[in-house]
């Protein structure tokens, strides 16, 4: 990776992996684009930025020749319960960006890297330790799109040989960015709350186990999975990842372990308790380790004492 191209750079997991790639490999080498413009973001003023609709091909495929980059990191995305309430536009969105970047990938022989979810698997997925290859019928939009694009990344590889590659993100959980729709989102409002308030009722009910990863650790995975050595590659486009597996109530006794008055109790959103159900309670990531030393370094403690942390230094 030399020079590298992301959209959506200004989302949760955009916002970081900018910052990451810009102290790794130079401010030179990191072209950050969004559809939007937000004001004091680090991402827009630390380094270039380019606004971008990734339904405009033309202006991908011109941005990407100027600055003669070598990778696309496609992050631009409608998440799960956002797309749940506009599910064409999560269609159009989500398939025709990927469209395009992988168009564009195949003319100008770039590598790609677009990341698929947990919310690609559906009730009929096993429910424990999920395989890496199994059922996969998901019940909603975006769990449909992530299937979708999983498929056509392995054609584009198969047909055209464009390097793509990929993972299942799990949950992920941060403290620079605020959620941002996703089904997940209560791990991360409950560290704001807990601090702000020392009250939060989440919107998941008790007892519904899934898996979740903090943000260091997904975007070394993606940083890992880059870099990795591609005859080595048996899966591309759809590595299970995962670092740890709790529910509601495990994470809230973890708070309350450093903010002992914490209130916690729970106002259950029917379309998040929904989806959240239909999809694993845990997955498999060994074929993540195996073929490219997937690892990860956050466990519930650990991260709950970073967060924590970071969140009472930006003074909420």
């Amino acid at each position: 990776m030399k020079k590298v191209l992301i959209t959506g750079a200004l989302g949760q997991i955009g916002s970081e992996l900018t910052s990451k790639l810009r102290n790794e490999y130079g401010k030179d080498n990191v072209v950050a684009t969004d559809i939007r413009v937000v004001e004091n973001s680090e991402v827009i003023s630390n380094g270039i930025f380019e606004t971008l609709n990734v339904m405009d091909i033309e202006s991908m495929g011109e941005l990407a020749k100027r600055y003669e980059v070598d990778t696309i990191i496609h992050l631009a995305s409608l998440l799960s319960a956002v797309g749940e309430q506009r599910p064409q536009f999560a269609w159009q969105l989500n398939m025709g960006g990927l469209t395009n970047v992988l168009e564009v990938s195949k003319e100008l022989n770039l590598k790609l890297f677009t990341p698929s979810s947990i919310a690609a698997f559906g009730e009929n997925s096993p429910k424990n330790l999920t395989p890496q290859d199994t059922i996969q019928r998901p019940s909603t939009m975006y769990g449909v799109t992530k299937v979708a694009g999983e498929l056509l990344c392995d054609y584009y590889f198969n047909k055209f040989g464009v390097d793509t590659r990929g993972v299942r993100f799990p949950g992920l959980i941060s403290y620079v960015t605020p959620p941002g729709g996703g089904t997940t989102d209560y791990a991360v409002d409950i560290y704001y709350e807990a601090l702000k308030n020392k009250k939060y009722d989440s919107f998941i009910a008790k007892g519904t186990q899934m898996d979740m990863m903090y943000m260091p650790d997904a975007l070394q995975a993606i940083v890992d999975l880059i870099e990795a050595d591609g005859s080595k590659l048996i899966h591309r486009n759809a590595f299970n990842i995962t670092a740890m597996n709790f529910e509601p109530d495990e994470i809230a006794n973890e708070i309350k372990k450093h903010i002992p008055d914490f209130e916690f109790g729970y106002d259950v959103d029917p379309i998040r308790q929904s989806i959240a159900e239909s999809w694993p309670n845990s997955l498999d990531s060994s074929c993540a380790v195996d073929e490219w030393g997937f690892k990860f370094d956050y466990d519930l403690n650990k991260m709950t004492v970073d967060m924590l942390n970071k969140l009472k230094a930006k003074n909420l």
